[in-house]
């Protein structure tokens, strides 16, 4: 080779590392500005929701299909050269669309700060005003609730048989963070319910086996029973002795028909089955036209003679069709242990009273309600 050649050859190779040199100089320069440059948006806000199990790349991708960042592959090797890719929370995340990349990581790294909220529930309610109480919180939405609520998957997923949750979701004092899922708020309310219930079991097996033995009651049957001793008693001492009411009337030979004839039954199945029978449908009308508490307080003829309502307790013999509210512990406790009196019947003292005078005959029960119902104003 001339030496001609060999000079035009080294240029050509001393201008290509230049070149080469120049680039990676570039790139280099580029990779390290990249951080902290900031992404050409307008400083909206952008939502995205890291779940649980996804990669990092997936995180990345999202992020750039939200317009939150560019260059996913860089942000990638960014996070893993800060070790970070293993650090991200999860979370619903609201961000800026002008932010820079290590500002993104941050608040990824950082997590999202859970804004939580308590929400009581009372003993005796029905789950669709579990459901107001949770939707008034910002908890969850009402109606989503209630359709995973009557879900037969999600209820076979815990062997809950009946149309409905109500009745396995305990009334308690619940943290949720706010805008919270549905199945995990049910799930934590069925869970609680779990928990009372197996430790009350194993408080009173004999009376447990007993109950089953002798009406060949299920779990939920003992529930449901539990579910009207909510309803029916205020008092906490007269709990197990309404349980035990009840429980005779099914039990006694010489009691029949064996109906309960309970008026929370009827009320239950006028406002939270998806059927309504023609009354109940009146009844509700007739409600919400007048006021719903005051036009709710008293039921009407058309609704106690109502055989088309399955949870008229005055016209069907034995337990309605499943629980009719969400009983509490002691509830649940008075149902299986009840207090072995021979009552049949019962009456309020009073308007508004929390004590009943109990009876053993009708006629006893007849002179109780002509004292105390007939003198009422």
């Amino acid at each position: 080779m001339s030496k001609r050649s060999f000079r035009t050859a080294l240029i050509i190779v001393i201008g290509s590392l230049a070149i080469v040199a120049a680039i990676l100089g570039f790139m280099i320069q580029r990779a390290l500005a990249y951080p902290d440059d900031a992404h050409d948006g307008t400083g909206k806000d952008v939502e995205v929701e890291v779940v649980s199990g996804m990669s990092f790349p997936a995180i990345a991708s999202l992020l750039a299909d939200k317009d939150v960042i560019e260059k996913p592959t860089w942000f990638r090797l960014f996070a893993m050269w800060g070790g970070k890719t293993t650090e991200v929370k999860t979370g619903k995340y609201l961000m800026k669309d002008n932010w820079t990349p290590r500002k993104v990581l941050d608040v990824l790294v950082t997590g999202v700060k859970e804004v939580t909220v308590k929400v009581t529930f009372p003993e005796g309610k029905n789950m669709l005003e579990y459901f107001e109480l949770l939707d008034a919180a910002d908890v969850a939405d009402a109606k989503a609730l209630e359709t995973l609520a009557r879900d037969k998957t999600f209820l076979g997923k815990y062997a809950i048989t009946g149309d409905t949750i109500d009745g396995y979701l305990f009334p308690d004092t619940y943290q949720f963070r706010v805008n919270e899922k549905p199945v995990v708020v049910l799930e934590r309310l069925i869970n609680r319910h779990r928990e009372v219930w197996n430790e009350l079991v194993s408080k009173h097996p004999r009376d447990t086996a007993k109950l089953k033995d002798k009406l060949g009651w299920s779990d939920r049957d003992i529930l449901t029973m539990a579910s009207i001793v909510e309803k029916e008693a205020v008092a906490a001492k007269e709990r197990p002795r309404i349980a035990q009411v009840f429980i005779n009337r099914l039990t006694s030979p010489t009691f029949k028909p064996k109906k309960l004839e309970t008026d929370p039954t009827i009320r239950y199945g006028c406002l939270v089955p998806v059927q309504k029978s023609p009354p109940c449908v009146a009844w509700i009308e007739m409600c919400t036209k007048v006021g719903k508490q005051a036009g709710c307080e008293r039921l009407r003829t058309a609704q106690l003679r109502d055989k088309d309502n399955p949870y008229n307790t005055y016209e069907h013999e034995g337990l309605p069709p499943g629980p009719i509210s969400n009983p509490g512990k002691a509830s649940i406790e008075a149902t299986l242990s009840p207090d072995g009196s021979d009552y049949y019947f019962f009456v309020a003292t009073q308007k508004g009273s929390t004590e009943h005078a109990f009876a053993r005959t009708l006629a006893e029960h007849q002179k109780n309600v002509a004292k105390y119902v007939s003198s009422d104003p």
